[in-house]
């Protein structure tokens, strides 16, 4: 299983590494997940704020919001 997770983390950034646009977009998603680590970190509650942003994550991609 680990070996063909790695295949594919190796041909996505294959991938990413030759698209410029595609870079761009990984680039900016990076900052999302960044963003949304910061802000659970700083929460007091901590499971709470992980649970709130998976839940916009799937709110986005079924596009409700």
């Amino acid at each position: 299983m680990s070996f063909l997770l790695r295949h594919i983390a190796r041909y996505a950034a294959q991938k990413l590494a030759s698209d410029p646009r595609a870079r761009e977009k990984a680039a900016k998603a990076a900052r999302v997940v960044v963003d949304e680590a910061r802000h659970i970190a700083r929460g007091e509650d901590k499971a709470r704020a992980a649970g709130r942003a998976l839940r916009r994550a799937m709110n986005k991609l079924q596009g409700d919001r």
